[in-house]
């Protein structure tokens, strides 16, 4: 623990133009970032007494080496150079609202001839209209499967709609009706773009009239004694109404908003988002975060809005947000949506009406997640903490090895032989620390590649160690963030006997690392081996400790094995096409990525392999001779060992 008052800036040295400053341990890692209106009293306010400071501010200065700032002309940079920074720093005294996955949104992609309806996760994209987000991808999945009936536009990707359209021939969706079948011109791009058209219009709110026009049309062919198509008419509009009551109608207003709903206690909060879009809920999401500082209310309110909105396109953010209180720069914050919406924004707060009862709706889901999210983080906290004592106890450790990291090898053959490094953190996974190696020395035994593994990552450490740059030892100059393999594990784990942790330990012991333990997990009886010990350490089946070893060698093994495969897979499609005269590594690559493998290369037309970029007719028949003529490679399982027919 440091004294705040070692690394106080000098009186005067603080300037009072609004900014944002980051707080930095003893490694030089941001472990605090915050913005201020003016950074003289904000910073000031730090370095006051202690005793005055709340708990988590006192932890956090005391943990503190040094500050620093960055000033900017406005306020409303300041807050978005603050998230920023939270975003890329990922510092440990900040709440920071996350969630572990992206929201799925139902997605049409209008800027293509013919566009096509689906799923899609992750950054928004220019020329798709978005529709969401929503909870859960099978709720899209269902929703459109019961939309197509009515709307049969094209649901299929980019391979089927070609496959199709060279064989002429649709696939199921077009002869069961679920699709009009553009692929093979059953419909024009025009009548195509009126049915996706009229599709983005009932996704929009516009549901009226489709079933008033289609009650009208049913009743029509009733009279005239069409029968047939009274009776499918009459299970459109069935199929419209299922999606309608799914999608209740909750401001009669026909707004659009999200609502955003909070429920905290003093250690952490839930939050909880309904999107309202032409006054129908179309999707709902939500996420509980740790108070890592004493912020009030409205700080938390804005902290939510930034991370709810600091990435979205301006589609996705709403013309109204209503909050249960206004962020503390409400302001500022309603600046800069409206900014990326390129268009006005009002966040205010529900007083009654049916917008009120809305948020109180949201405020019970809330409070739901966070009683589920206790629960479960009960369990899993005591399950971890016990697994860290128990493996301290048992290896003989001064303190609970926080950090973990376990490593493996994969090869088949002693052929394209690569390793994994993955890392727990406080027992759970830490995936931005996981790395990959490619062995050097193709041929060597699993024992001298684990020994060039750990070579590798420990030079990395010393090097790190003894950084003499001006941020410090394990700082990047450049960019302010840890160098690679810049952190010392508590533990390092193997995935073997004795010969790998001899291997291992030879390597420690050749760069003097004294100070982090090893230890060697053998899958036959899972067998704890320690270094120079003649037997190994069992611990007991129901251990939480073993467990966690458990979940570190084989997470070590699935990543390892998934970046052999990928290597194999390129190789052996590299391979193949060797005798093809005029296909150089850039077109290889391009038929890697296209088809992934040998065995689709094989199964693809002419037409599909001379739709990839690069490659005309001709290449395409030169391509499809070669792989015909050439003889086709084994493939083997490597879980099981087993020679596999085809590829």
């Amino acid at each position: 623990m440091a004294d705040p008052a070692s690394y106080r800036p000098a009186p005067g040295e603080i300037p009072a133009e609004p900014g944002v400053y980051r707080f930095r341990d003893a490694e030089r890692r941001v472990i605090y970032v915050g913005k201020a209106k003016s950074l003289r009293p904000r910073l000031s306010s730090y370095f006051q007494d202690i005793s005055g400071l709340h708990p988590r501010t006192q932890q956090m200065v005391l943990t503190g080496a040094s500050v620093d700032w960055t000033v900017v002309s406005t306020e409303v940079e300041a807050l978005a150079l603050e998230y920023s920074w939270i975003k890329e720093f990922d510092p440990r005294f900040n709440v920071k609202y996350r969630d572990d996955k992206s929201y799925p949104w139902l997605a049409v992609t209008v800027g293509e001839e013919f566009p096509r309806v689906m799923v899609m996760r992750g950054a928004q994209r220019k020329g798709v209209r978005y529709f969401g987000p929503y909870g859960h991808a099978w709720a899209i999945r269902d929703t459109v499967d019961t939309l197509l009936r009515v709307f049969p536009m094209r649901s299929c990707s980019a391979g089927v709609f070609r496959r199709s359209k060279a064989i002429g021939r649709p696939c199921l969706l077009g002869d069961i009706g679920k699709c009009a079948a553009p692929c093979v011109g059953r419909v024009s791009p025009e009548e195509h773009r009126a049915i996706v058209n009229d599709f983005l219009s009932f996704m929009g709110g516009q549901t009226a009239g489709f079933t008033k026009r289609i009650e009208q049309r049913m009743r029509e062919a009733s009279d005239q004694q069409e029968y047939e198509l009274a009776a499918k008419l009459r299970d459109d509009l069935g199929a419209l109404r299922r999606v309608l009551e799914k999608q209740t109608v909750v401001l009669g207003d026909g707004t659009d908003a999200d609502v955003l709903g909070f429920v905290d206690d003093p250690l952490e909060i839930a939050v909880q988002i309904f999107s309202v879009r032409g006054g129908r809920i179309r999707g709902q999401r939500g996420w509980v975060a740790e108070k890592a500082d004493e912020a009030a209310f409205p700080e938390l309110v804005q902290r939510a809005l930034m991370t709810l909105y600091q990435d979205a396109n301006a589609a996705a953010i709403p013309r109204e947000v209503l909050v249960p209180a206004m962020p503390s720069d409400a302001a500022t914050v309603t600046e800069l949506l409206a900014e990326r919406r390129e268009g006005p924004v009002t966040i205010r707060v529900p007083k009654r009406g049916d917008k009120r009862a809305l948020m109180q709706t949201v405020e019970q889901n809330a409070k739901q997640s966070l009683m589920r999210h206790k629960m479960k983080r009960s369990s899993d906290l005591t399950a971890r903490s016990l697994a860290l004592e128990e493996l301290q106890d048992a290896l003989e450790l001064e303190t609970a090895p926080l950090r973990i990291e376990c490593y493996d090898i994969s090869n088949l053959g002693a052929t394209e032989t690569v390793a994994s490094m993955v890392v727990f953190e406080d027992g759970l996974p830490r995936k931005s620390e996981y790395r990959r190696f490619t062995i050097r020395n193709e041929g060597q035994s699993d024992v001298a590649a684990m020994h060039e593994v750990i070579t590798r990552r420990f030079t990395q450490l010393l090097r790190a160690r003894e950084g003499n740059d001006d941020e410090g030892p394990g700082i990047d100059p450049e960019t302010g963030k840890p160098r690679r393999f810049a952190y010392t594990p508590a533990l390092v784990v193997v995935d073997g006997g004795p010969p790998q942790v001899a291997a291992a330990h030879a390597a420690m012991q050749e760069l003097g690392v004294t100070d982090v333990a090893l230890v060697g997990l053998a899958k036959r009886l899972e067998e704890v081996w320690l270094p120079e010990d003649e037997d190994p350490l069992i611990l007991p089946r129901t251990s939480e400790g073993l467990y966690l070893l458990q979940r570190l060698r084989d997470e070590a093994h699935r990543f390892a094995i998934t970046h052999h495969r990928g290597r194999r897979s390129k190789t052996m499609i590299e391979s193949v096409l060797d005798p093809v005269q005029g296909l150089g590594p850039t077109r290889r690559r391009a038929l890697l990525k296209a088809f992934g493998s040998v065995k689709k290369l094989r199964a693809a037309t002419l037409e599909e392999i001379a739709s990839v970029p690069g490659i005309g007719p001709a290449t395409a028949q030169s391509i499809m001779e070669g792989l015909a003529t050439g003889e086709q490679p084994s493939a083997i399982n490597t879980a099981t060992g087993e020679i596999l027919e085809d590829r």
